[in-house]
């Protein structure tokens, strides 16, 4: 394999955008959208179904129950913000299957999909 079809398959691997993620959504796939941003972020805006955990409080004991078949998408805010990216090393480091939203949750709004607000 060429270093660029390598290059380029580890990328997809494990980045999604918004396109592919409401595709999944809405096939009903096992995936579990993650909202790495804080509580208070999460309950301003957020994709809809997306459950919250900070990236700073991922760990053995707050993902215990968590599905280990599913996939997990991380988001943050966007181009700027790094949650996404922190919340997927450590879901990967806890040993799950992640792929991080491209853009978070300011591209998935620019695609035009919903947001929710409040509690989940």
């Amino acid at each position: 394999m060429s270093d660029a079809v390598s290059h380029f398959q580890r990328k997809l691997d494990h980045e999604t955008d918004s396109w592919d993620l409401n595709e999944l959504l809405k096939a009903r796939e096992c995936v579990v959208v993650v909202d790495a941003r804080s509580s208070e972020t999460y309950r301003e805006e957020h994709i809809p179904g997306a459950i919250n955990l900070p990236h700073r409080q991922m760990n053995d004991e707050t993902t215990r129950d968590w599905d280990r078949s599913a996939l997990y998408v991380t988001y943050c805010d966007g181009i700027g913000c790094n949650a996404s990216t922190k919340g997927a090393l450590n879901l990967s480091r806890l040993g799950f299957r992640v792929k991080e939203l491209i853009g978070g949750i300011d591209w998935w709004k620019r695609d035009g999909y919903p947001t929710d607000s409040g509690e989940r």
